[in-house]
């Protein structure tokens, strides 16, 4: 036998190789959607050091609109006095007025700036944010703003005088309606605030839902508790304590938690 006779011939197994450029091993991409767009790697100093600089700003901005609002604060407290309906208001402490004039300009300088307030907010959360959660920045932030707008004139041309017209009309044959301006500041400050949180609801919704903690056939399940806790937060949210004005604040946080369960499920959630 030639030595090219003693060649093993013993096959062994194949393995297959894919030569073919075209071939290549498959694999699960991660969803644009959930990537972070512009990544960029700070330390934690760096990240306290622009929070700082955010809050600085927030402060310096709130700070301009309370003066400002403070400068011109009479028109102010007159818009504020409309739905008190010609009541005569005193001033039953030294500094009374000034004081409240120092928290309608607080309230009104806030509320001014909040814009600008939010915008540092936004710009100092977006680059830890996906652009799944970025595409939901936009209305979450649009939406809460207008019904945040929504509640407070609701407030204004509902709800104060309703109660104010409980409170005046209750009492006009017994006694005469004179009222210390810093608990009527108090009342409609509060009571205008509280509606315009209130409001939130459908926005916290939308939220849970693109989220996926809450669908909208949970949030539906739930009707007969939402209608309780409904009526719980009008008397809690409400200064007064006439039944009318806890009906309409109860009504409309009906109504909105109802539409919220509407967006929900417009967005397939």
């Amino acid at each position: 036998m030639t030595p090219s006779q003693n060649v093993d011939t013993t096959t062994s197994p194949s393995v297959d190789f894919e030569v073919d450029g075209d071939s290549k091993p498959e694999i699960d991409p991660m969803d644009p959607l959930d990537e972070l767009p512009g990544e960029v790697e700070m330390s934690i100093f760096a990240h306290l050091e622009e929070l700082r600089q955010r809050i600085f700003y927030s402060l310096i901005a709130v700070a301009v609109g309370v003066v400002g609002c403070f400068l011109a604060v009479k028109p102010i407290v007159q818009l504020l006095e409309v739905p008190a309906q010609g009541v005569k208001f005193l001033q039953l402490a030294p500094g009374e007025y000034f004081f409240v004039s120092m928290k309608v300009a607080g309230y009104s300088g806030l509320l001014l700036c909040s814009p600008f307030v939010l915008y540092q907010v936004i710009q100092f959360v977006l680059p830890g944010l996906t652009r799944r959660e970025r595409r939901l920045l936009g209305p979450v932030v649009l939406g809460s703003s207008f019904l945040f707008a929504g509640g407070l004139v609701f407030a204004y041309l509902l709800l104060v005088p309703a109660a104010l017209k409980f409170f005046i009309s209750y009492g006009a044959d017994v006694v005469e309606q004179l009222w210390s301006i810093d608990k009527y500041f108090e009342f409609v400050l509060l009571l205008l605030f509280s509606t315009g949180l209130a409001f939130q609801i459908p926005i916290i919704q939308v939220l849970l839902g693109a989220l996926g903690i809450v669908s909208s056939g949970q949030m539906l399940s739930g009707w007969r508790y939402v209608i309780i806790g409904a009526v719980v937060l009008g008397a809690i949210l409400t200064p007064s304590t006439d039944p009318f004005t806890q009906s309409l604040l109860a009504g409309a946080v009906l109504g909105l938690y109802f539409g919220g369960i509407g967006l929900v499920k417009l967005v397939g959630k």
